[in-house]
């Protein structure tokens, strides 16, 4: 970078180094990362000491790459005045002035590094990623968290910005929520209000993706042509007010010529008249041409091909995984100026501002608390009171997994599981309905019979009674059977003994 002899080259050549890296990184600390890494030495003259107003060479810091662009000189204008010292007790303090109280003012008088409105927007990023301004922080640049509407929320209640934090669960995903805590920080107050993230950034993307769409596109250039004609029309009535400003001007230009010099009275009026004019003069032709650059917006047809194209691009690009989430954030800030919060008891509502003015109101339905999220749900429930009437809770949860439902922590359902929704749902189990059913036990049976618990067994392998089981264990419950004489008459009261030995005792 000094490998040139002339001082005044390597300035140049760094300086446009400076502005191609900022315009390339997009951040003032960026440009000094680049110019560390690459050890680049950065000018600067003395202010003060034995070696005033001489050249010097030094790493780049944060504090002089703000300096840089905060002087308007780089873009080629020439300005003097823009502070004045103010005394404020017994020390001096300057004061930084607006651009119409600059003393002088020159733009364009000699060649800059960059224009005029690369170092206004230059000035805008710089006042937006400000960590603090005015008694509260603004935006402030997007960050890598999963928060989409970062420092773009208002508390509908206060009219504040909300701040953002995380929750981590176990998984390691990072949850968002905005709340508004100015009055619990600064008069002790409660805090104002707390929202989950989660469903209004899904509301929010949603919102992006139906109306970044082809139609909504051609009709924002529908109505942008009607306001290109409109302006059209506008346009030629303050052309013909600057025409009837010239005329009079004109017009006080020859009235002033024709008058005798000698005659100060009326030469003096008439010059006064004639200063008027062209002032009102200077001033419509200058507000027509400033109305004028506001409004060239008009679009030619490969512009408004591209702006369609941009309902395919957006989504694919909205969607795809590897998209960082401080793109979509910026995506996001280029649309939507900020979200107004209100937290009711059964919904949410967000006013969305978008660039221009429009809005648009969302109604959301408040998270699901972490109880609530991990509930099975209802449909499953009422499917596991069905089968409960003619399968077993082992049945049940095959029944489940084969089926491919899912309880409520998203795993597969286990025998365990089956019994914690009975549990927690309060169902009947299948012994209860059975029994409400009308069904026996081997007892009752037994004694309506006149046999003991083992014929019963025997009776019920052999087909003569028929039984339900109600458990995993083996356990039944009997239809009530017909009397002793019609019992006999089916074949008798010999069983297999065997095959009663393999039966676990019931109730």
């Amino acid at each position: 970078m000094r490998s040139s002899t002339d001082p005044d080259q390597q300035v140049q050549e760094t300086v446009r180094l400076f502005f191609e890296t900022l315009r390339r990184t997009g951040s003032v600390l960026g440009v000094v990362r680049h110019f560390r890494t690459q050890k680049l030495l950065f000018p600067r003259r003395l202010a003060t000491g034995p070696e005033k107003g001489e050249l010097h060479w030094a790493k780049l810091c944060h504090s002089s790459a703000l300096h840089l662009l905060h002087n308007p000189r780089y873009t080629g204008a020439y300005c003097y005045g823009r502070s004045r010292r103010r005394r404020g007790g017994n020390s001096r303090q300057r004061e930084k002035l607006s651009r119409e109280d600059w003393l002088v003012f020159l733009p364009g008088a000699y060649p800059g590094y960059i224009s005029w409105k690369e170092y206004e927007e230059n000035l805008e990023r710089i006042a937006a990623n400000a960590q603090r301004l005015g008694a509260e922080r603004e935006k402030g640049p997007p960050r890598e968290g999963p928060a989409l509407l970062q420092r773009l929320v208002i508390c509908g209640r206060c009219g504040r910005r909300m701040g953002v934090r995380y929750h981590l669960r176990r998984s390691g995903e990072r949850i968002p929520c905005y709340f508004c805590q100015y009055e619990a920080l600064t008069h002790g107050a409660k805090t104002c209000q707390a929202v989950w993230g989660i469903g209004i950034d899904a509301a929010i993307s949603d919102l992006l993706l139906e109306l970044v769409s082809p139609l909504t596109l051609e009709v924002a250039l529908g109505v942008q042509k009607e306001l290109r004609a409109r302006s059209e029309e506008a346009d030629s009535l303050r052309r013909k007010g600057v025409e009837r400003a010239r005329y009079q001007a004109e017009l006080s230009r020859r009235r002033y010529l024709k008058v005798d010099p000698d005659n100060r009275l009326v030469t003096d009026e008439l010059e006064a008249e004639w200063n008027a004019k062209l002032r009102s003069f200077r001033q419509s032709q200058d507000e027509y041409e400033r109305r004028r650059e506001e409004e060239a917006l008009d679009l030619d047809g490969e512009a408004c091909q591209k702006i369609l194209s941009l309902a395919t691009d957006f989504p694919r690009l909205w969607k795809d995984p590897a998209t960082p989430q401080t793109e979509r954030k910026r995506m996001v800030r280029l649309l939507i100026e900020d979200v107004a919060l209100i937290k009711e008891e059964m919904k949410l509502v967000a006013r969305v501002r978008f660039k221009g003015g429009a809005m648009r109101t969302l109604e959301i339905a408040p998270p699901l608390k972490l109880a609530d999220q991990r509930r099975t749900p209802r449909a499953i429930v009422e499917e596991v009171d069905r089968l409960l009437d003619q399968h077993t809770v082992r049945e049940i949860a095959a029944i489940l997994r084969e089926r491919g439902r899912r309880s409520g922590t998203g795993g597969e359902f286990s025998v365990a599981a089956v019994r914690r929704v009975l549990s927690a749902y309060r169902l009947k189990s299948r012994y209860q309905r059975l029994r409400a059913a009308g069904l026996l036990t081997s007892r009752e049976v037994a004694e309506i019979l006149g046999i003991d618990r083992t014929s019963v067994y025997r009776w019920r392998l052999g087909g003569k009674i028929k039984g339900h089981r109600y458990n995993d264990r083996g356990q039944f419950l009997y239809e009530r059977p017909a009397t002793p004489k019609a019992a006999a008459a089916q074949g008798g009261t010999r069983g297999n003994s065997e095959a009663c030995s393999r039966v676990p005792d019931e109730v």
